[in-house]
């Protein structure tokens, strides 16, 4: 047991790998396990999950510093960049960061657009605002200046950096990672004057409130581009998301470079400022890491203590 900003923790020693998986709370957990018992008996209804869902689109708002009116939920990240790449013209130039992971580039790939090396030449800029790979920080503040229409994807950021990205066309981002939520959530904000340039390719029940026949009536905001929830993912999601959103997300911050500073410079590297860190050493038995393009990388959130980066420092002597 481990207790971190104000919550309790049942993570093991070692455990540095939130870019991958994020570890609940525990009152996180035991929201999900309660609502898994209620299925078990057959408690709850379709309707039974209306306000969390609502709880969660809210609360994801409020970490990117956006309405719930501008956030659609989904499941994952690529299908929400799809969206956004299905409604490009043919044939359009995308800036993607070299290394961007693949549920950013791909559906640009598989819509036929083209991917470009520079963002003047493009016309869209999709970029993760940290890199999965290695932990690099995008520039936001040059972003916003260039002028170019924007996607980000939050998921190696949210709930670890303040952020306030209203400014952004699209912004994308998971649960399952440092948002400490069940795999199964996804959200999309989009900028209101973007509203009318996406398409509801995946209309259903959840995203017009009509169950039956060929009526296609649009919800008026961002909820139009809704699939229908993943019920339990946002069970969590509406516990983990509010609890993340009331924190000090610049003391967390400041926490998680602490650790991976003292992890870089006990090795004899210059600190990245992130709280993921890739670093060309083996893989270590008793800490629980992941490796990305070749290179070992480490993950600290919230939850984890100097003894968990010490751990690594030890085992490489």
């Amino acid at each position: 047991m481990r207790e971190a900003f104000g919550a309790v923790f049942d993570v093991q020693p070692g455990y540095l790998n939130t870019a991958s998986i994020g570890v609940p709370p525990r009152h996180v957990a035991d929201a999900v396990a309660a609502a898994h018992e209620r299925w078990r008996r057959g408690q709850d209804t379709s309707s039974s999950f209306n306000e969390v869902v609502e709880t969660s689109r809210a609360a994801f708002g409020q970490l990117i510093g956006v309405p719930a009116t501008s956030v659609a939920c989904g499941a994952t990240v690529s299908q929400f960049v799809s969206l956004v790449a299905q409604a490009l013209p043919n044939g359009s130039k995308v800036f993607v960061e070299p290394g961007e992971f693949t549920s950013v580039t791909l559906p640009f790939v598989a819509a036929g657009h083209q991917i470009v090396s520079t963002v003047d030449e493009a016309d869209l800029v999709a970029v993760s605002v940290v890199q999965s790979a290695d932990g690099a920080i995008a520039d936001l503040e040059s972003l916003k200046a260039s002028g170019k229409p924007v996607l980000l994807d939050v998921s190696q950021a949210a709930g670890w950096m303040s952020l306030s990205l209203a400014w952004a066309d699209f912004v994308v981002g998971v649960a399952y990672k440092w948002l400490m939520s069940p795999r199964g959530a996804a959200w999309l904000a989009v900028r209101p004057d973007r509203m009318d340039f996406l398409r509801p390719v995946a209309a259903n029940w959840y995203s017009t409130e009509e169950n039956y026949g060929t009526e296609l009536v649009l919800r008026s905001d961002a909820r139009r581009f809704d699939l229908s929830p993943t019920w339990h993912a946002h069970v969590g999601a509406a516990v983990a998301l509010p609890w993340v959103a009331s924190l000090d997300l610049e003391a967390v911050r400041a926490h998680c470079v602490n650790l991976t500073d003292h992890l870089l410079t006990g090795l004899g590297l210059t600190p990245n400022g992130s709280a993921i860190v890739s670093v060309d050493v083996p893989h270590i038995s008793d800490v629980v890491s992941s490796v990305r393009a070749g290179r070992t990388r480490f993950a600290c959130h919230l939850y984890n203590t100097i003894e968990d980066v010490d751990r690594v420092l030890k085992a490489l002597g």
